[in-house]
């Protein structure tokens, strides 16, 4: 660290520390592959559950008797109301309740539809590399926490993470560790996470306070594009939205121009479907863009892409509000 660093200088370089040395170890831990995996798509956890007994209008003196339900080596108290309508039991502690017509059922109910919760949690301490499961609060986890669940199996964690970034945007502290994450290319979670930084980017000026700033972040979305070996989670194909949708003026739109020459075909493609978004923004790059588009199609050598180019071209050129459909490349 350079002399006269300040305390929030300090905090974001030992994130981008933490964040790189948590990569290895994942590496590691995968047996040295940095293969990307294609992440599963988001599915929205919400807890608690409906509470069952409301719709069996169980009154709150009805819950007289007590037990336990012994789950994965834990105990918990289990609240017991028995009616007409079967047997019910509800954990305070974990906020959840369940029936069934007998005691014994309504334990076994009671396990199974608490298995969501218990996988949520156990993949949140996977990942932040705990053993058993998560009981706090996301909210209350420190930065580098924060950064690692970005890379969680399950995105819809991922993405209360990101959530959770943002609120501490004002911070200072997390441009450097984001533009780490953008250029991971060894966790075999990074499309996920990339994808994260990415919605996070849609409002660049939260995070980069600087021309200096900003022009790293954009040279950090451009490399992703660039050389994108894959497109999981659509992730590479949202950095060309970023660049051409939210941040086209001065930087973004001539990113995707040079982005048209990547060496990755999904990185071309990215490029082409950003430019349109370019024009929508800044009409007077319409000839700019149009001729660029040509250009690429007469000496673009993937098929799929000549025609994808040539027909975006025709598209911004004639004013549509909307484009040739994306393509799509036959191993995907």
């Amino acid at each position: 660290m350079a002399e006269g660093a300040t305390q929030q200088d300090i905090l974001a370089e030992a994130l981008v520390e933490g964040h790189v040395a948590y990569v290895d170890r994942c590496v590691e831990r995968s047996g040295g592959s940095t293969l990307a995996v294609k992440p599963s798509h988001r599915i929205k956890f919400h807890w608690p559950p409906h509470p069952i007994s409301y719709s069996y209008h169980v009154l709150a003196s009805d819950w007289t008797a007590r037990t336990e339900l012994v789950l994965e080596d834990e105990t918990f108290e289990v609240e017991v109301a028995r009616t007409p309508n079967g047997v019910f039991g509800r954990i305070p502690s974990l906020w959840h309740e369940d029936r069934g017509e007998t005691e014994e059922l309504m334990l076994a109910n009671l396990a199974k539809s608490l298995r969501p919760l218990f996988q949520r949690q156990k993949v949140i301490n996977r990942t932040l590399e705990l053993p058993g499961r998560f009981t706090g609060h996301i909210r209350e986890l420190d930065f580098l926490d924060l950064v690692k669940l970005l890379y969680c199996d399950d995105r819809d964690v991922a993405d209360e993470a990101r959530s959770e970034i943002e609120k501490h945007a004002s911070s200072g502290v997390f441009l450097p560790v984001l533009l780490s994450v953008l250029e991971d290319r060894r966790h075999p979670n990074r499309r996920s996470a990339q994808w994260c930084v990415l919605d996070l980017f849609e409002d660049l000026g939260g995070f980069c306070h600087t021309p200096e700033e900003s022009e790293a972040a954009i040279q950090s979305i451009k490399s992703l594009i660039w050389d994108a070996e894959d497109d999981y989670a659509r992730t590479v194909y949202k950095a060309g939205v970023v660049l051409g949708g939210h941040i086209p003026f001065a930087h973004g739109g001539p990113a995707l121009l040079e982005c048209l020459s990547a060496p990755s075909k999904i990185g071309r493609r990215s490029a082409i479907h950003g430019l349109f978004h370019v024009v929508e923004w800044m009409p007077d790059a319409r000839s700019q863009v149009v001729e660029a588009l040509k250009g690429r199609a007469e000496t673009e050598p993937e098929p799929l892409l000549k025609e994808y180019a040539r027909l975006m071209a025709r598209d911004i050129a004639e004013g549509d509000f909307d484009h040739v459909p994306d393509i799509v490349f036959p191993e995907e």
